[in-house]
C-alpha cells in the first residue's frame, strides 16, 4: 500500500480534499481537524500534526498532492522568552498547590480557551523536549511539583486528549459565531432591500 508521510495515499488525498472544501466554506483549520478526526477515528491533534508535516514536505507525492490547492498553515505566533517564563511561572505555582495540569492552565488563563490551547500545546512540548528548562524554572521559583506516578506516555496521552477537547469546543464556538454573523447579515440585507424599495420612485408618479 502506497503511503504519503505515513498515511495511506487514499486517506491523504481524502484529508486534503476535506480541508480544501472546508476552507472554501469558510471553516477554520481547527474545526476541520476536529471534525475529520471524529469522522475517521483519529485524534484531532494527530490530524493537525500530519497536515503541517505534509505542508513541510516539498517533494514527491506530498508536493504533487498539494500543487495548485493554495493550502497553507495558519500563522503561529511564537512565544517570546518573557511569555514563556510567565507561562511556566503561572503553571508551576498552580501545580505546586496539588492541581492537575489542566486545572493549573485553566486558572492561569482564567478560562480563556484559546489561550489555554496555546499554553497546553507549549507546555506539553516543553515537558517532552525541554524538561530541564521546566525544572530550572521550578527551582528559581522555589517550588516542588509532585510528580504523578502514572507512566509518562499515559500523561502525554491525557494531555493530548485535553488539547483535542479544547479544539472541539473552539470549533463549536466558532461555528456558532459564524451562524450568528450570517443571521445578522441576512437581516441587514433584508433591511437594505426594504430601504431600496422605499426610496425608489413609484411608477406613474
Amino acid at each position: 500500500m502506497q503511503k504519503i508521510n505515513g498515511y495511506p495515499k487514499e486517506e491523504a488525498e481524502q484529508l486534503i480534499r476535506w480541508i480544501e472544501e472546508g476552507k472554501n466554506k469558510g471553516k477554520t483549520l481547527t474545526s476541520l481537524f476536529s471534525e475529520y478526526g471524529k469522522a475517521h477515528g483519529r485524534a484531532g491533534g494527530s490530524v493537525r500534526n500530519y497536515y503541517y508535516r505534509l505542508l513541510k514536505t516539498p517533494t514527491g507525492e506530498a508536493k504533487r498532492l498539494l500543487e495548485g490547492r493554495g493550502l497553507h498553515a495558519e500563522e503561529v505566533v511564537p512565544f517570546t522568552a518573557e511569555e514563556r517564563e510567565e507561562m511556566l511561572r503561572g503553571i508551576l505555582l498552580e501545580r505546586s498547590k496539588g492541581l492537575s495540569v489542566r486545572r493549573a492552565i485553566s486558572n492561569v488563563c482564567h478560562g480563556d480557551e484559546r489561550k489555554m490551547l496555546r499554553y497546553q500545546n507549549k507546555y506539553r512540548n516543553m515537558l517532552r523536549k525541554q524538561p530541564e528548562e521546566v525544572r530550572a524554572a521550578a527551582q528559581r521559583l522555589g517550588v516542588s511539583v509532585e510528580e504523578s506516578r502514572r507512566p509518562s506516555r499515559l500523561l502525554e496521552r491525557r494531555l493530548q486528549q485535553e488539547i483535542d477537547a479544547l479544539y472541539s469546543r473552539l470549533a463549536v464556538s466558532l461555528r456558532e459565531e459564524n451562524e450568528r454573523l450570517r443571521e445578522a447579515l441576512r437581516k441587514l440585507e433584508e433591511e437594505n432591500d426594504i430601504l431600496r424599495r422605499a426610496a425608489s420612485p413609484k411608477r406613474g408618479a
